[in-house]
């Protein structure tokens, strides 16, 4: 898999490079960006031969929230055969391995992850890059990691988990940082095999019964962000896990979008005055994932195809950011004058790091104003 193959003409000043299951877990949890969820009992394999989404780079086939319980055995029947699809494609030639999206399952319990994973076989693996744990707490977190541990030993294959944090006991203030702390003491018992945590902005809202409009942001909803950025406290210390954002329910395109009508912009000062770039559904996602990023989270879970290329396309680095990234990790101390601004060498380490990571997984662009022309649309 690479980045931004939906847009393959596009000039990097840094091309993104090429990843898949078996990268180096470090670079790997950045490489998720937009990761799509669909229904399990959805047969995509073709999709996948046919490359109908190019900027499909990692997916979750669900049998919790987007699959009707009564329909669970049908989507493990179908999620078997997606993944037995997968390697006849390669087997013929059809299909390149590194064609094939980082593919997750969203499973449903301990019990049912116990159930599904019975039904795998050492060929499927190669084909599996983890597994996500819905309302991940102190409870079923050590059910859910020591089964995926079982897994990589009778495999000999990585499998990764991917923990969502949703639980109520998280959303409401007096149990939040007790359940925070015991779901961290369970991942870092299993560091190795954590790739990612996920956090259920909706399932955060339904406690308090609110939901973001078209014209909000995550952040503007007081008590689920007073949550976000508790999560975030938590796990990103010293850059110790990547923490994705919640998911943007609104999806409209425009029949038509030519964005090489628009004039060249500083996307961040666009968007922040709300002046329109694509319509409301899409500049809201992208005025979200402004301050998604401003926050610390790493990549977003992702409903919708339309939402990919924006959604990768704004994980791109600027070439200032790059070399302010490279200088400082380059850099044994002090202060130094950097591209807009002073680079402390110590306090921006860990924000250093961090960018040439994302250099490396999503690419270097000249400035602000490349962009639109990235998302190439």
């Amino acid at each position: 898999m690479r980045h931004h193959q939906y847009n393959p003409d596009y000039n990097f000043v840094k091309a993104p490079v090429d990843f898949n299951k078996y990268t180096d877990r470090s670079l790997l949890q950045y490489c998720l960006g937009a990761t799509m969820y669909m229904p399990g009992t959805k047969d995509f394999a073709q999709a996948v031969i046919d490359k109908k989404y190019p900027g499909l780079t990692s997916m979750v086939m669900c049998f919790e929230d987007a699959c009707p319980e009564e329909d669970v055995p049908a989507a493990e029947l179908n999620s078997i055969h997606v993944l037995e699809t997968l390697k006849e494609a390669e087997d013929s030639g059809k299909l390149k391995y590194e064609d094939i999206p980082l593919l997750f399952f969203r499973v449903r319990s301990p019990e049912q992850f116990m159930h599904f994973s019975g039904m795998l076989k050492k060929e499927h693996i190669r084909y599996i890059t983890g597994f996500n744990f819905p309302k991940f707490n102190g409870v079923n977190g050590g059910l859910y990691m020591s089964h995926l541990s079982e897994l990589n030993n009778r495999f000999g294959e990585i499998i990764y988990g991917m923990p969502i944090i949703e639980d109520a006991r998280v959303a409401y203030k007096e149990t939040r940082l007790l359940e925070l702390m015991a779901i961290k003491n369970i991942c870092d018992c299993h560091k190795n095999l954590i790739l990612n945590i996920r956090v259920g902005g909706t399932d955060f809202s339904s406690c308090f019964g609110v939901r973001r409009g078209i014209n909000s942001t995550i952040y503007d909803i007081m008590t689920v962000a007073n949550c976000l950025m508790d999560i975030l406290n938590v796990f990103t210390r010293n850059n110790d896990y990547t923490v994705s954002g919640p998911v943007w329910e609104y999806f409209r395109v425009n029949k038509r979008m030519k964005f090489e009508e628009l004039p060249k912009i500083d996307i961040q000062d666009t968007l922040l005055k709300r002046t329109p770039i694509v319509n409301d559904a899409v500049d809201g996602l992208m005025r979200e994932l402004i301050l998604d990023q401003a926050n610390g989270f790493m990549g977003k879970t992702c409903i919708h195809p339309t939402h990919l290329n924006f959604i990768n396309g704004m994980l791109a680095v600027t070439k200032d950011e790059y070399n302010d990234a490279y200088q400082i990790l380059h850099t044994s101390g002090g202060v130094i004058k950097g591209s807009k601004g002073m680079n402390e060498i110590k306090p921006h380490t860990n924000w250093a790091t961090k960018i040439l990571m994302r250099a490396d997984a999503y690419g270097v662009i000249k400035d602000e104003t490349e962009y639109v022309k990235l998302f190439g649309v």
